[in-house]
């Protein structure tokens, strides 16, 4: 097994693959580098010597200036190299040869519903307008569950409580509403019941507003206040919708019937070397298959525009891509905090320094595809290709917003580990093979074994194989562990 991996040429860093100590060496491309220092597994060592404030480069792109010399075989993290993000972005457009990839043939099971979508899950879904109702909601989902029985067409009922919904006014008030609506039209949920309270500004008057025409038959609207029995009410619909839902049975679908969502967290040094490229592999066979993927983390982005702006297929689209990167860095300067308040704690003890760096790593999730669209926050994906999703990077929000966006199942790397799940199947890739073994019941793949010289081919041939046994209904971690949460994004006034 390799000790170290040189991710690019031009890198003048290597990510050691495993516990380096003063007196070892490692060996690239007829090289050999002494270790200096400890070196921790997915940390950087240096491969030349750098002077005080030169660029280190890892993905062959700058990561950040050194605030110290480094020598040949040292340890570079947080105490010898600093970010180099500034407020500004420079936006040039310079388009990449576009890879063109044959399109798979393989298919999945699942539900095609009557508006022409197709569903991953043929559940019942509960939406709160608003917190006061959630507990309401959450009591409904777990007692109407041991009913399920009765419906054995039906793969679950969900409810989503969240705090918001009333108080709020704006933008606040419009995410929220445009998130919830996405969540009632999106076609994992066969029936939704919409649980109101009666006096929210969230009220269903409003909110039905948002709701497409062709979604409203498998709605229904209940108002707590204006209710003698919710309880007995809300189960009498929820009845109603598992009746309705348990006609549909999963048929023969294509890869372009498939929206993917892309996502990480708690990555560590591994993540843009195994897992995240591996997702990258699989999002370029979606996309030339005609399929959806969405990428989204905003904040996630900065330091590695260059290669997304590179990618755009036209330049209408990159004006757009340069407007929703702009528009995050806009925000973190509004509320007077700098652009460069990344990487957490835990990515830095997995080996992750600048923002560069982890942004450059998060990005490789989506591979070589073609950048096709922009989708706002609380929006739809709608084109083929790969799609851009406005959101922060907040695990909770950004899981939420995919779902929303139409996903149908989620790939979620972490090199620290996380059982958090989401309204679809959240499938957890490991980027390490510890991890996997060590927390076997939050993860669903591993792709650690990469960095143990496992067959790239065979991984990504058994991950593929994964995902769509798990998009035709094998349950994801987060769907036997009940992890379905949802989290808002808010930035404004509670009254």
């Amino acid at each position: 097994m390799n000790s170290a991996l040189q991710i690019h040429d031009s890198d003048t860093v290597a990510v050691a693959l495993q516990d380096l100590a003063p007196g070892q060496s490692i060996e690239l491309d007829g090289r050999t580098i002494p270790i200096r220092t400890p070196i921790p597994r997915g940390h950087k060592v240096a491969l030349r010597r750098h002077d005080t404030g030169e660029f280190v480069v890892k993905y062959g792109y700058p990561i950040g200036r050194t605030t110290a010399p480094i020598a040949v075989g040292e340890h570079v993290h947080t105490h010898n190299l600093a970010t180099a993000l500034c407020a500004e972005l420079d936006c040039t457009y310079s388009p990449l040869p576009k890879e063109r990839l044959e399109p798979s043939r393989a298919q999945w099971r699942g539900y095609r519903r009557a508006s022409g979508l197709v569903a991953t899950r043929n559940e019942i879904w509960i939406v709160p307008t608003v917190g006061c109702v959630a507990r309401t909601a959450e009591l409904l989902a777990r007692d109407f569950a041991d009913k399920l029985s009765q419906y054995p067409n039906v793969d679950g009922v969900q409810a989503f409580p969240h705090t918001f919904g009333c108080s709020q006014i704006g933008d606040d008030l419009r995410n929220t509403q445009r998130v919830l609506a996405r969540l009632v039209e999106h076609p994992n949920a066969a029936g939704v019941l919409v649980l109101g309270l009666g006096c929210e500004n969230n009220h269903w008057d409003s909110f039905k507003t948002l709701i497409p025409e062709q979604t409203q038959g498998k709605v229904r609207y209940l108002g707590a206040q204006s209710s003698t029995d919710e309880y007995a009410e809300g189960v009498a619909m929820l009845e109603d919708l598992a009746s309705i839902a348990n006609r549909s049975t999963r048929e023969d679908l294509d890869l372009s019937d498939l929206t993917i969502g892309l996502k990480c967290g708690g990555s560590d040094g591994l993540s843009g070397i195994t897992a995240n490229p591996l997702l990258g592999r699989f999002a370029a066979k979606i996309a030339a298959s005609g399929g959806r993927v969405v990428l989204t983390e905003v904040p996630e982005m900065f330091g590695a525009e260059r290669s997304l702006f590179s990618r755009c297929v036209d330049e209408t689209v990159f004006a757009r891509v340069v407007s929703l990167i702009q528009n995050f860095r806009q925000y973190y300067i509004a509320h007077s905090q700098p652009v460069s308040e990344n990487p957490s704690p835990g990515n830095k003890d997995g080996g992750i320094t600048t923002l560069e760096e982890k942004s450059l790593g998060c990005v490789q999730k989506s591979g070589n595809s073609v950048i096709t669209d922009v989708v706002e926050y609380g929006g739809a994906v709608k084109k083929p290709g790969l799609s851009l999703l406005q959101s922060p990077g907040n695990d909770q929000i950004s899981c939420t917003a995919l779902a929303a966006a139409g996903c149908h199942v989620i790939l979620f790397t972490t090199g620290r580990g996380t059982p958090l799940g989401s309204p679809v199947p959240t499938i957890k890739v490991a980027t390490n093979h510890a991890l996997a073994e060590q927390k076997p019941k939050w993860i669903d793949f591993d792709a650690g074994v990469l960095a143990l010289d496992a067959q790239r081919a065979e991984v990504d041939d058994e991950f593929f194989k994964t995902v769509l046994t798990i998009a035709s209904g094998e349950r994801a971690r987060n769907e036997i562990n009940q992890q379905h949460d949802i989290a808002i994004f808010k930035d404004g006034v509670t009254l």
